[in-house]
């Protein structure tokens, strides 16, 4: 597609406030995450470098999640530019309407989206995997580890220094199913292995009937009821991967594969799912939103007073988001509705204020 000189010029000085505004948040971000790893390493012993590189690596996934709010700000200081500059008035002058420059940003808004998605979302995505991983080697749960893979889901704990080896079939309800468990001393001696079809684990107190326990003298007792503190219990696994920023699009996609084959939900993979399908559009609406707004100022209005209004938008926004993604997670309202609501919602207003956009 060729660009005549306006889109060139239009897209052009979007990109470069995009680039601006970017720029100005990977600091705020800077700053901020080099506090916060500061304080979390100030009684920890390691190398001075260490928590800027931690911040490096959060960074990019930091940026995803808030460029929506980038694109909405760099659109908003794209027109106070136009308007400083009286090249709106030109643009009209010379017969562009306001609803060309309005489906360029738009068209180039969800381009950028998509190239994001592809590109950017994984690159940041295995960053951050990085920097949790690194980071849980400085905390108290290092060596409490827990997975869920095809083959169940397996649990390494530590209680009253024996190390034990949890695996399970399946987790139903607050509930492991065909349950083995695998008891080791410090040293990795063998004392016994327990085997039930259930344990209730709804508190880190786990229970269990008719549970068999072979010893490392190769006696078998079954009992009738037992119990087994842990660090674990149902909600702790089912945090197992809260973040799932950290967790490319082809892990995303085995994660749900995984659970399926645990019988463990996946509500919250899909939501990450529908977020990232989602993206392309929320920023393409985002743009359209910010200049509705933009188009029903004045070029004479106080640029402090744009800027606080821009930042009290994308707070709103953030939070309604928030809400809604919610109630979705907890299967209030069905996951496709907290997603695409607050969107459609946004649109609807911008979709009113451009009714009447070339008229201005």
């Amino acid at each position: 597609m060729i660009l005549k000189t306006y889109q060139k010029y239009l897209v052009k000085e979007f990109l470069f406030f995009i680039l601006k505004v970017t720029f100005v948040f990977f600091i705020l971000g800077f700053i901020m995450g080099v506090l916060e790893e500061l304080k979390f390493f100030s009684d920890i012993d390691t190398k001075f470098y260490f928590p800027f590189l931690l911040v490096f690596l959060n960074i990019p996934a930091l940026i995803y999640q808030i460029f929506p709010f980038i694109i909405l700000i760099s659109v908003i200081f794209l027109f106070q530019n136009l308007f400083e500059k009286g090249e709106l008035i030109s643009f009209k002058n010379n017969g562009l309407e306001n609803f060309e420059i309005v489906k360029l940003l738009s068209l180039v808004s969800f381009f950028i989206g998509i190239l994001v998605v592809l590109i950017f979302y994984n690159f940041a995505a295995i960053l951050k995997f990085n920097y949790l991983d690194i980071k849980k080697n400085f905390t108290n749960d290092a060596k409490y580890l827990a997975s869920i893979t095809e083959n169940g889901i397996w649990i390494k704990d530590e209680v009253k220094n024996n190390i034990i080896f949890i695996n399970a079939k399946k987790i139903e309800l607050n509930n492991l199913i065909d349950v083995e468990v695998i008891k080791l001393t410090q040293d990795f001696e063998y004392i016994n292995t327990i085997t039930a079809d259930k344990f209730n684990i709804e508190n880190n107190l786990w229970t269990a009937k008719d549970v068999t326990i072979i010893s490392s003298d190769n006696s078998r007792i079954i009992k009738e009821k037992m119990t087994l503190n842990t660090n674990f219990n149902y909600e702790k696994i089912g945090n197992l991967y809260s973040d799932l920023s950290s967790i490319t699009f082809w892990g995303l996609i085995k994660l749900k594969k995984d659970y399926k084959t645990v019988n463990y939900s996946t509500v919250e993979i899909d939501y990450q799912f529908q977020k990232i399908l989602s993206y392309p559009i929320y920023l393409t609406i985002m743009a359209l939103f910010s200049i509705v707004i933009m188009m029903n100022l004045t070029a004479q209005t106080n640029k402090v007073i744009i800027i606080a209004f821009s930042i009290l938008i994308s707070v709103l926004i953030y939070y309604i988001n928030h809400f809604f993604g919610i109630i979705g997670r907890n299967e209030t309202i069905p996951l496709l509705v907290s997603i695409w609501i607050p969107l459609f919602l946004l649109f609807l207003i911008s979709a009113i204020g451009l009714v009447k956009i070339n008229e201005k």
